[in-house]
């Protein structure tokens, strides 16, 4: 067996500026049809804010009304305390959007929603529509912290009333024993 060798002839420089500029168009059109095909989600600043936004790590407390296509309400509260890591991908990225003290309408297309599942009156591939007040939000570590307190206050309280209502504590005290009963 042989092998016949076959020349290369080199590249000119003319044909190297062709093969980059060739590479450069195909990676802007493949970045502007990414860009076209990942859903994102609608969002309008009401009013601004102030101050830092939250995080992934952070408890937010949201005033919220959540609304179908259709206008249908599906859910809405007043006070509503949420790990912003625990709601669907599209809120969780608008509530990093936000700003304390801000309100916002959010539409959040059914990939970065429920998808193809139904979650209670939800329908399965809806698009969500919220308007959102963000009042507040505290990193993980603080709303631990101040449950502790809050645990430990309700520990003292409950310590307070079993001593009062106990035999010889500082609760009510009755007529003494052996007296006549009052009218």
């Amino acid at each position: 067996m042989s092998v016949t060798t076959v020349p290369l002839r080199p590249v000119n420089k003319k044909g190297l500026w062709l093969i980059w500029i060739g590479v450069f168009a195909l990676l802007r059109a493949a970045a502007a049809f990414a860009y076209h095909v990942t859903p994102r989600i609608g969002f309008e600043v009401v009013k601004e804010g102030t101050g830092k936004s939250p995080t992934k790590a952070d408890v937010v407390l949201v005033k919220y009304e959540g609304k179908l296509d259709d206008g249908t309400v599906f859910d809405a509260n007043e006070q509503a305390p949420m790990q912003v890591a625990q709601v669907v991908p599209g809120f969780s990225e608008a509530l990093t959007r936000m700003k304390k003290g801000g309100q916002y309408k959010i539409t959040i297309p059914p990939q970065l929603g429920y998808g193809d599942r139904e979650a209670g009156p939800i329908p399965a591939g809806s698009t969500l529509h919220f308007d959102v007040t963000l009042l507040d939000f505290r990193s993980e570590a603080e709303v631990r912290a101040m449950q502790q307190q809050m645990q430990q206050q309700q520990q003292m309280m409950q310590q307070q009333q079993m001593m009062q209502g106990a035999p010889g504590g500082a609760g009510p005290a009755g007529p003494p024993q052996g007296s006549p009963p009052q009218p």
